[in-house]
């Protein structure tokens, strides 16, 4: 006979793959429930179709920029050739493609844009399931005062008239509902946004529509829409700059896209302006001081000629003049040059002054300087635009003046450098200059006197016509100011909306409606923790399983007869064939039937069994020995109250005396358990015990013990010395698998010799393994008795009943 057992020494360890992921078992779980993946999809399908049907669609608006940015090189925009020079040098800075991008993603530009168009109120057709949002309406409503912080309010317009309309909405004071009729042109106060008034449009009919307008928080509309502009350059190797924009009404979104470039264009032109009339004012203020000087000089000219009778110049007066016209020129330039700086100086070390952008044109030839300006005009700019909407304890405006500070301390350095040169340069040419003054010294007095005031004159003349020249070049800057960039392609919407995307949404419904179910089924059986399948058993236990019972669909307890062709009748009849594998067929053999814990059906297949072995002419001797919950005696309709307990309690009683034969078969017959004793246990391990044992082998072919669970006491423990072969009854969705490692210890530390599992309850479709296939051939042609097979409707093959 083959041994049927393996190593009991050897642990049934599995591969790990197998442990973590039945791939097989779950195959035949989804190929089970597929009419739950389809219901999945179905339904995914039409919350889909809900969701693109009601959902707003969304369009993406874009338009380009192109910047002139000297660092790359691009072409200059407008006419700065026609002054002989770069006008942007002139009034002071470059331009920057990355500065510009920031720039347009400034709050300061988003607000002027908000503000302007009113965006904070939006309006709204009502829907039957959603808002549309409109953008040509026939009435306007204007904020005339708003509130530091506006509430964000919804307003619903009923009853619009040619004068007049109703609103209904939530009052923010009381949150109670309230209608308010308005008239158009008349202002009126609403709490929590202020003094409103309602105009109507021309030229617009009043439609028979539900329209509604909501109120939004100012500062809340300016985040959304600075969040919604993007601002991207396409390389870095051109000056374009792409701006785009998310917007469920075309129209509008082009408007507000247009806004914003125009907005931003007509702010660098009020920077290049700003620079310009600093520039002019300084110039200004400097001519007032030259030109004071100049007519001191011209004054006293004119007293010195006066008071000496002087009409003309001699010959050699003249000849010294003209022979010293050079260094005079010079010394001007130099003087003039010098004086530049030296108000610059003042300007700049000025605090009243010095917060205002610097005049860059006033030193052309100092490149150094110009581009120091340029930087330190930038960040003022920047630092009076930020503001505009921060503190000055914003980090980010510290650090801005933080490199004001230092860039004012570069030019003060650079502007007394400057001047040292200059002033090296006058020494040196009024070192010349001393030499022809010695030609002078023989000149009269009046005359050398005169020479001087002319020299004068001619210094501070130079000067006075310098600045005029640059007040003249400013000003016509200035009237040619344009912006450093321009739109070479418009805002332009999208012909189709980019969101929502149907195909996507479809092909996502189709992956959910997919994963959900096999998430289910994976979930359930990472969650389960019950014995569902053969493999269960197998990775817990080498134990071997000798029988496999379907489920009892009849409301009987015993259900193997002698003509009797269920299923479950020959599966009991397979149990009794596969016995013969493990105890061989002799006199008295004793099989054990225990489980982990109530209700898994022992005192069910010790009946049957017994049955099964009684019809194949064997005589079979049934015992009640769950002496704490007997139950044996119940399912085979036979009194129960006198039995082992008995015997083993009152030594005069013979174990005939306990023997009862049942109705189902002449070769069955029951021992009962018989009054529930205190100590189950110590009656178990009581001496008649084993007499009683030896007595029914010599009579009986096959002796089947009822005990108790083996995972609740010991009892089964102690009768398992007199069994051959111990059957361990294994439940399908009721016993634990946990509850295995009762009968895997018991089998590898040989306290059971011989043991075999069990399987009972197995329903027909509960996945394959247990049920896949039960009933196919066995129920071919029989059927429980004569009872004809029931036919399953549609329903019934689709939820698998």
């Amino acid at each position: 006979m083959n041994n049927p057992y393996k190593d009991p020494q050897v642990q049934n360890f599995v591969d790990e793959s197998e442990e973590l992921f039945d791939f097989k078992g779950f195959f035949f779980k989804v190929i089970k429930d597929w009419w739950v993946i389809l219901l999945s999809v179905l339904i995914c399908f039409t919350v889909a179709f809900i969701y693109l049907r009601y959902s707003t669609p969304v369009y993406k608006i874009h338009a380009t920029l192109m910047v002139v940015d000297e660092k790359k090189g691009s072409g200059g925009i407008g006419g700065s050739e026609l002054f002989g020079g770069d006008i942007s040098s002139l009034l002071g800075g470059k331009s920057s493609v990355d500065n510009e991008v920031e720039i347009l993603k400034t709050r300061f530009l988003i607000e002027k844009v908000v503000r302007g168009m009113d965006l904070n109120i939006a309006y709204f057709k009502n829907g039957r399931v959603k808002l549309d949002e409109l953008y040509n309406i026939p009435f306007k409503v204007n904020i005339l005062t708003p509130v530091d912080t506006i509430s964000a309010t919804k307003f619903n317009v009923n009853a619009i008239t040619e004068t007049q309309l109703t609103l209904n909405y939530v009052d923010n004071l009381t949150k109670k509902d309230k209608t308010e009729t308005i008239f158009f042109g008349k202002p009126f106060k609403i709490a929590g946004i202020g003094l409103l008034q309602i105009n109507k449009t021309p030229n617009l009919p009043l439609a028979n529509t539900q329209y509604c307008f909501i109120i939004n928080a100012f500062d809340a509309t300016v985040t959304g829409f600075q969040g919604n502009l993007l601002v991207s350059i396409p390389n870095k190797m051109v000056t374009t700059i792409n701006l785009e924009i998310s917007y469920p009404v075309p129209q509008k979104g082009e408007d507000i896209l247009n806004r914003i470039v125009q907005e931003y264009i007509q702010q660098r032109i009020n920077d290049k302006n700003e620079i310009a009339d600093s520039t002019i004012q300084f110039i200004e203020n400097r001519l007032l001081y030259v030109g004071r000087e100049l007519g001191d000089v011209e004054g006293n000219i004119q007293s010195f000629k006066q008071n000496n009778k002087i009409a003309d110049i001699d010959a050699q007066s003249q000849l010294l003049i003209t022979n010293t016209s050079d260094y005079i020129n010079k010394l001007a330039d130099i003087e003039t040059q010098i004086s530049i700086i030296d108000a610059l100086v003042d300007y700049l070390k000025d605090e009243t002054k010095n917060k205002r952008v610097v005049p860059g044109s006033i030193l052309p030839q100092d490149e150094i300087f110009a581009d120091l300006v340029g930087r330190y005009n930038s960040l003022l700019l920047e630092t009076e635009r930020l503001l505009l909407t921060s503190t000055e304890s914003n980090p980010y405006i510290k650090n801005l003046k933080e490199r004001i500070a230092s860039l004012r301390a570069d030019m003060l350095s650079n502007l007394a450098n400057t001047r040292s040169a200059f002033v090296i340069s006058k020494n040196a040419l009024n070192k010349s200059n001393n030499n022809v003054a010695g030609l002078i010294r023989n000149v009269p007095a009046q005359e050398r006197t005169y020479l001087d005031l002319a020299r004068q004159q001619r210094i501070k003349q130079e000067l006075y016509i310098f600045l005029l020249q640059k007040r003249e070049e400013t000003a016509i800057s200035k009237t040619a100011n344009i912006s450093s960039s321009r739109v070479i392609d418009q805002p332009k919407s999208e012909a189709t909306p980019f969101s929502p995307k149907r195909k996507f949404i479809w092909a996502i419904a189709l992956i959910i409606g997919l994963i959900l179910p096999l998430i289910r089924i994976y979930i359930a059986e990472l969650l389960n923790v019950k014995i569902l399948n053969k493999q269960d058993i197998e990775r817990k236990t080498n134990i071997p399983i000798i029988g496999e019972i379907s489920h009892n669909d009849s409301k009987e307890s015993v259900v193997v007869l002698e003509d009797a062709r269920s299923p479950i009748s020959e599966q009991f009849r397979a149990l009794r064939t596969n016995l013969q594998f493990f105890i061989p067929p002799k006199k008295g053999n004793t099989i054990l039937m225990t489980s982990s814990m109530s209700g898994e059906g022992k005192s069910f297949t010790a009946v049957n069994l017994g049955a099964a072995l009684a019809i194949s002419d064997k005589k079979v001797l049934l015992m009640e020995l769950d002496l704490r919950k007997p139950k044996l005696s119940q399912n085979l309709s036979m009194p129960g109250s006198f039995g082992f307990t008995n015997y083993i309690i009152d030594e005069t009683l013979t174990a005939q005396d306990i023997i009862l034969p049942t109705n189902l078969h002449t070769n069955l017959f029951v021992i009962s358990a018989g009054p529930i004793p205190p100590n189950p246990a110590e009656t178990i391990l009581n001496p008649r015990m084993r007499n009683l044992m030896e007595k029914l082998k010599s009579e009986f072919d096959y002796i089947i013990m009822d005990a108790p669970p083996i995972g609740l006491v010991a009892d089964a423990q102690l009768l398992n010395d007199y069994s051959d072969l111990a059957l361990y009854l294994v439940r399908q969705k009721y016993t634990n698998k946990e509850q295995l490692n009762i009968p895997d210890e018991l089998y590898r530390t040989q306290k059971f010799s011989k043991i075999g599992i069990v399987v009972n309850d197995i329903g027909k479709n509960n996945g394959y393994g247990y049920g896949y296939g039960y009933g196919y051939g066995y129920s071919y042609g029989y059927g429980y008795g004569n009872e004809p097979e029931k036919k399953k409707s549609f329903l019934d093959k689709i939820f698998n009943k």
